[in-house]
């Protein structure tokens, strides 16, 4: 899973800095080498203050959930959902689904 080609929404992209975008991706990548992972991958963003950015990832199946916080030019606070259906692997924002 989310080896294939990866697509972006316009949300995504306008939203979410690319830093943290390419952080979100290599967290997934970093994941999917130890093994089976969910289709769905959500990533719960939070600003801390104008420095700090809160980034806890999840999935149900199996559970997996871990916190980063770390300092950052443009904390944002946003749900991310990052999908692979086979084909390809689309991340967007929540309010995208």
């Amino acid at each position: 899973m989310f080896e294939n080609n990866r697509y972006m929404t316009r949300g995504f992209q306008q939203e979410i800095p690319l830093e943290l975008q390419l952080t979100i991706f290599q967290l997934i990548d970093e994941l999917n080498t130890k093994g089976n992972m969910d289709y769905l991958q959500v990533f719960q963003l939070e600003a801390e203050n104008e420095f700090i950015q809160r980034l806890e990832h999840r999935s149900e199946s199996p559970e997996y959930k871990k916190k980063y916080r770390f300092v950052f030019t443009r904390p944002v606070t946003a749900m991310v959902f990052v999908i692979d259906d086979g084909d390809h692997t689309t991340a967007m924002l929540a309010e995208e689904y």
